[in-house]
């Protein structure tokens, strides 16, 4: 059974799951990852508490901040109650076909579950991969339950932003093909021709990809 970090790298690159699968090394949160995650169980104290906010681990103002946060709440009117006090945290979900942990399970009905991403979220909606592992979490919350899960939470903590993704059949046909990419993979896949992607890759020397920066390329 996958993993819903699995699909989530297949949707990404297939090549990273290959090298990932490959790898025996068991890489570690980084303490600055677990802080930004934090922040999205504080949201009510860091709207109410100025150093509290000055001290968080943002990537905006406090302006900015609370701004962000008083929009999602007045957005979500009742979900917002249910977001900052989720009935379950970091919950394992098994389904089907991947299995991963929810940081927070919601008492809606249906009943929905909210993953918390401590990176900066595009203009509008939510990263490719990303939406791919939302329904996979998504799709393991309704084989438990034996429901239709219709949609999830995205939340970017360290900005202030909560997205809600629909399940819908264009997201569920991203990831049952982010599904099949990952049961198909036997051996190195063909590398992708997005290099930005290689450039923070770590697996980029075992890949092969070759990156150059700016300063190269000018001939510096």
């Amino acid at each position: 059974m996958h993993s819903f970090r699995d699909v989530e790298t297949a949707a990404y690159c297939p090549r990273k799951l290959y090298y990932r699968r490959r790898s025996t090394d068991d890489p570690e949160i980084p303490e600055e990852v677990e802080a930004k995650r934090d922040l999205a169980f504080r949201y009510e104290g860091l709207l109410a508490d100025d150093d509290a906010l000055r001290s968080a681990p943002v990537e905006v103002t406090p302006t900015q901040y609370r701004s962000r946060l008083g929009c999602v709440r007045a957005r979500l009117g009742a979900d917002w109650e249910r977001l900052v006090d989720p009935a379950e945290r970091a919950v394992l979900l098994s389904g089907r076909d991947c299995r991963g942990i929810a940081h927070k399970l919601l008492a809606t009905a249906p009943p929905s579950a909210s993953l918390v991403f401590t990176g900066q979220p595009p203009e509008n909606g939510v990263w490719h991969p990303q939406s791919v592992r939302l329904i996979a979490a998504a799709k393991a919350l309704s084989w438990e339950e034996e429901t239709q899960v219709e949609r999830v939470f995205a939340e970017y903590p360290a900005y202030g932003v909560v997205r809600e993704v629909a399940v819908d059949t264009r997201r569920t046909a991203q990831y049952r093909e982010a599904v099949r990419i990952a049961d198909a993979i036997d051996g190195p896949p063909a590398r992708t021709d997005n290099r930005a992607k290689c450039e923070a890759c770590e697996f980029s020397d075992e890949c092969g990809v070759r990156t150059r920066s700016l300063r190269s390329l000018l001939g510096g």
